[in-house]
């Protein structure tokens, strides 16, 4: 799990997302952000939250946020992943994990009796200063953009 707190600077970012933009903490200045993690594109879970934020997104948008997801799929994959759920927000393709280090939501996991490193699925709210306004590690992938609002 993370062990960076509310009230915290968000650390500073730069990686390319699916079409190869580069994107930067510094893009979301004077704006606020939801940066979530999630393990794997084109999983279920991964999946019902996507498509969660994306049927959420007008209402996002309206009470002024921008939405980028991070995992360290290809871009191919966080493109395709786009295409099929129709998402109107970025993916970024976190391939050597220098974001997903940064917020530090990689470690060990269980999943079915097995052991292994992966991406907590994580939300991390920022706000338009660039620092950490609140943490969600108990992601509901079918209400995600309710916890972010509450």
């Amino acid at each position: 799990m993370t062990t960076l707190k509310i009230g915290e600077k968000a650390p500073h970012f730069e990686a390319l997302d699916q079409k190869g933009k580069i994107r930067k903490l510094e893009d979301y200045k004077g704006k606020k952000l939801i940066l979530f993690f999630y393990p794997r594109a084109s999983t279920p879970g991964c999946t019902a939250e996507v498509c969660n934020l994306r049927d959420n997104y007008a209402t996002l948008i309206e009470k002024g946020f921008e939405l980028l997801g991070v995992s360290a799929d290809t871009a191919k994959k966080q493109e395709n992943f786009i295409k099929k759920n129709t998402l109107p927000f970025p993916l970024l393709a976190d391939v050597e994990k220098e974001v997903i280090n940064a917020y530090k939501v990689w470690g060990p996991k269980k999943f079915m009796g097995r052991e292994f490193d992966g991406i907590y699925r994580t939300t991390f709210v920022i706000d338009e200063k660039g620092i950490i306004e609140n943490i969600i590690t108990k992601v509901k992938t079918k209400d995600h953009a309710a916890q972010v609002l509450a």
